[in-house]
C-alpha cells in the first residue's frame, strides 16, 4: 500500500509537471514566433548548395532576406544563376536583378616556364601555409603558390591544378560562387563577366614591385610601362602602383592592348587566332 509520505509526494511531482507544462505553454504562446511560409517555398526554389556567394550563410538565409526585404535588389543565387532567380521573382511577384553571368579567373601567369623555381618547398601542401613561410618557389611575393587550396575549397569541382604550368585551371562549370577567391592567401583569383562568347581580356599579374624587380621572378610580370593604358580608346585600363588593370566592365574586347604589351602580361582567353586585330 502506498503510505500517506509516498503519496505527497506523487502528488506534488504531479502537481509540479502540471504546473511547468501550464507555464510552458503560456510563455511558448507569448514568445512564439509564426514564420512566414513563403520562405520554405523560396528556400525550395533556390539549389540548396549553401556556398556562401550569394553573402549570405546559406541558401535558407538568402530566402529569409527575400521574404523579409521583400526584395530582390542586390541578391543573386550564383549556382542557380538568372533561371533560378527569375522564378523566385515569379513566387514573390518582384522583378529580378539582371545580373551578367560571372566566372573565377586566376590573375597569375607564373607558369614553371615563366616563373622558374628557386627554391624547392617540402612541407605542408597548403597555399595558406605556403604564404605565411616566404615568398614562394618562383621568387615572387604575390604569385600562385600552386598548392591547391582554391581547388580544394570548390563545391562545384570546377578548379583543378594543371601538372604542365602548375597552376589552376577554372572549369566552364564555375558558377562564380567566390570561394576560390576567399581561399587563396595571395589575392589572385578575381570573379569577372564571362564576356561575350565567353571572351575575357585581363592583365596576368598582381604584382606592383618596379618592372625589372618583378620580371628577374617573373618573365611575364606587368613592368607598368604604361603601353596598354595609352593605346586603350575606352579608358578601360588604369595604371596604379606600376600595375595595369583592365576594368572588365569598360572593356570592349577589341585586344589592342594585349598586341601592345611587351612583355605578354595580358592574356586573351577563348579568342581566335584569327580574330587578332
Amino acid at each position: 500500500m502506498i503510505n500517506d509520505t509516498m503519496l505527497y509526494s506523487l502528488i506534488i511531482l504531479v502537481s509540479l509537471g502540471v504546473l511547468s507544462a501550464v507555464l510552458l505553454y503560456f510563455v511558448a504562446q507569448k514568445f512564439k514566433v509564426i514564420e512566414d511560409p513563403r520562405i520554405d517555398e523560396i528556400a525550395e526554389l533556390l539549389p540548396g548548395a549553401n556556398c556562401g556567394g550569394c553573402g549570405f550563410a546559406g541558401c535558407r538565409s538568402l530566402a529569409e532576406s527575400i521574404v523579409k526585404t521583400e526584395s530582390l535588389e542586390g541578391k543573386n543565387c550564383p549556382p542557380g544563376g538568372i533561371a533560378i532567380m527569375d522564378k523566385v521573382a515569379a513566387h514573390m511577384g518582384l522583378a529580378a536583378d539582371k545580373s551578367e553571368p560571372k566566372i573565377a579567373v586566376i590573375r597569375c601567369n607564373g607558369t614553371r616556364a615563366n616563373a622558374r623555381k628557386k627554391t624547392n618547398y617540402d612541407a605542408a601542401a597548403s597555399c595558406a601555409f605556403e604564404h605565411s613561410l616566404y615568398a614562394g618557389e618562383g621568387g615572387c611575393p604575390v604569385g600562385c603558390l600552386g598548392c591547391g587550396d582554391c581547388v580544394r575549397s570548390c563545391l562545384f569541382d570546377a578548379m583543378a591544378m594543371n601538372p604542365e604550368t602548375g597552376l589552376p585551371d577554372v572549369k566552364d562549370n564555375c558558377v562564380a560562387c567566390g570561394t576560390c577567391v576567399k581561399s587563396c592567401p595571395r589575392g589572385i583569383i578575381e570573379l569577372r563577366n564571362r564576356g561575350k562568347k565567353d571572351r575575357r581580356i585581363l592583365v596576368s599579374c598582381v604584382n606592383t614591385e618596379k618592372g625589372a624587380i618583378a620580371q628577374k621572378n617573373c618573365n611575364v610580370a606587368c613592368i607598368g610601362c604604361g603601353k596598354c593604358v595609352k593605346v586603350c580608346t575606352f579608358e578601360a585600363i588604369t595604371m596604379e602602383n606600376n600595375l595595369a588593370y583592365i576594368d572588365f566592365h569598360k572593356c570592349k574586347l577589341c585586344r589592342k592592348c594585349a598586341k601592345e604589351c611587351p612583355k605578354g602580361s595580358i592574356l586573351e582567353l577563348n579568342f581566335k587566332a584569327e580574330e587578332i586585330i
